[in-house]
């Protein structure tokens, strides 16, 4: 019989959690014992981790570093909710070395990540963000910006976000690539979407959107040489994670303008050091990693992430588990 969760303790650690869905807040406070919250706010080091999970039963886990350091103490540990889809920062042999379940929240901030991407291409699209500063400091600039229709979006990574970008650039009327070696092309056919090899796609795109997970693989896949085999002028967005781009090609490319301009709602270090060439770059738009902070994304994971956590803490299977 599993233990009564009465007598259980959750740490959750996303600051967002619950922030404006105070039901969410009771449901979890009701359920358990004790509810121990990050109030640092911001994503714990290992170090941070592994003073606060001794004692812990279940972890509703934002973008912490779950390393096996972090795990090493944790005596009582039985879950690790991600409170999220990505797990690259969560050792998931560690967890399953000591017992521990794993579960994500897939599909739940897709659409407000998409959201985001299509701002951020409008924004380097239209100088949104240079118009505006300008206006306000008293100038009024004739700024040249380009048009989505009759060009070519290329999205690296067709899973969920990356279909929710293309339905909302269907009405755009430009001709939408993807490269993803999962999805079937009669998926993406459906969505309007020509699927193509990654170095295709890459070469005709306008705008390259980057929606692919974190792996061995995809880790610093955009380099030089990759950065040089764009489209000449290209435009490169990423809203799904920092380490996908050598950030010191990104700025040789920005600065020999290989690319022509750049969004990042996500850096390989977050935040980024102050001195970061990046962060002053004239053609480059920053943004605090908010792809996920809505609404309607934090209420779905924060629910999600609680229904999991839950569940194995009661003995029960999780819906989204994923080690």
């Amino acid at each position: 019989m599993p233990d009564d969760l009465k007598q259980m303790r959750v740490l959750v650690t996303p600051t967002s959690f619950a922030k404006n869905d105070t039901p969410l807040r009771a449901a979890l406070e009701n359920e358990v014992g004790e509810v121990v919250y990050n109030l640092s706010g911001k994503p714990l080091s290992s170090e941070e981790l592994a003073k606060m999970l001794p004692g812990i039963d279940g972890f509703i886990a934002g973008l912490d570093a779950i390393d096996r350091d972090a795990l090493a103490g944790a005596d009582r540990l039985k879950v690790i909710a991600r409170y999220g889809v990505g797990v690259d920062a969560v050792d998931l042999q560690a967890a399953a070395d000591k017992g521990i379940v794993v579960t994500n929240t897939p599909g739940a901030n897709s659409v407000s990540v998409a959201e985001l991407a299509v701002g951020l291409i409008l924004s380097l699209a239209r100088n949104i963000p240079t118009a505006i500063t300008a206006t306000r400091s008293g100038e009024w600039p004739r700024l040249a910006g380009i048009s989505l229709e009759g060009k070519v979006v290329g999205l690296v990574g067709f899973g969920s976000i990356g279909q929710q970008v293309a339905r909302r650039l269907s009405g755009f009327d430009c001709t939408l690539l993807a490269f993803d070696p999962i999805t079937p092309a009669s998926r993406a056919a459906e969505l309007g979407v020509k699927l193509l090899p990654l170095e295709d796609v890459a070469s005709q795109a306008d705008f390259l959107s980057l929606h692919c997970p974190l792996t061995s693989d995809t880790r610093g896949m955009v380099n030089a040489a990759f950065l040089q085999a764009l489209k000449p002028g290209a435009y490169l967005v990423n809203t799904a994670r920092g380490e996908l781009i050598d950030e010191a090609a990104l700025l040789a490319a920005l600065n020999s303008g290989t690319l022509r301009g750049a969004a990042l709602d996500v850096f390989s270090s977050q935040p980024p050091a102050k001195d970061n060439p990046l962060l002053n770059h004239p053609r480059l738009l920053a943004t605090p990693h908010m792809g996920a902070h809505t609404d309607g994304a934090t209420r779905a994971m924060g629910w999600m992430a609680m229904r999991d956590c839950l569940a194995v803490l009661r003995g029960d299977e999780p819906e989204f588990r994923v080690g």
